[in-house]
């Protein structure tokens, strides 16, 4: 193997990656941010106003008279749950939305990769760029999904990868065997 065939082959695979990246955040949007469902509280009459209840950073508490003097900062201990429910849901459906673009665009670059390019370097590059967005789209998602979603789609993905990679042998095998 050529190094610089190498070298090209693993630049297209992170190139492959980062437009496949990018352009999922770009046109699907990007996710959702924590602050925007559960913002965060920085004064105590803000907190009291939310329902909480102001901890001073004070470890141990300091204490005059039998009473804790406050210290600068500190935050607020309040009932998540409302917040990180939303923000959570949120989450999943956008981890859902993701996975759904990048699994078959994962899986359509890898043939594209495995059947249109004549140079191994280039196909090799992009069915690896293929497989990092397949990658991407399944590490968020794969924490919301049943057991039984996960298997399935492992299942799918796997049957696909057999079949590509039996079609382009048996492909491969015929071009070669007429000489």
């Amino acid at each position: 193997m050529n190094v610089k065939n190498l070298v090209f082959g693993i630049a297209i695979f992170i190139l492959t990656v980062s437009v496949g990246i990018y352009g999922i955040n770009t046109f699907y949007g990007k996710s959702p941010e924590y602050n925007d469902y559960c913002p965060q509280i920085n004064l105590p009459s803000e907190c009291i106003e939310a329902g909480g209840r102001w901890i001073n950073n004070t470890y141990p508490p300091a204490v005059a008279g039998g009473k804790p003097i406050p210290a600068e900062g500190g935050y607020c201990e309040y009932s998540y749950i409302k917040c990180q429910k939303e923000f959570e849901d949120a989450q999943k459906k956008y981890s859902r939305g993701v996975f759904l673009i990048a699994l078959p665009l994962g899986i359509i670059i890898i043939a594209i990769g495995g059947l249109v390019f004549g140079l191994e370097f280039v196909g090799a590059g992009l069915m690896f760029g293929g497989i990092g967005i397949i990658i991407f789209g399944v590490v968020d998602y794969w924490k919301f999904a049943d057991d039984w979603l996960k298997f399935t789609l492992s299942l799918i993905g796997l049957i696909v990868v057999i079949g590509l990679a039996y079609y382009l042998n048996k492909r491969f095998l015929k071009k070669h065997s007429k000489f």
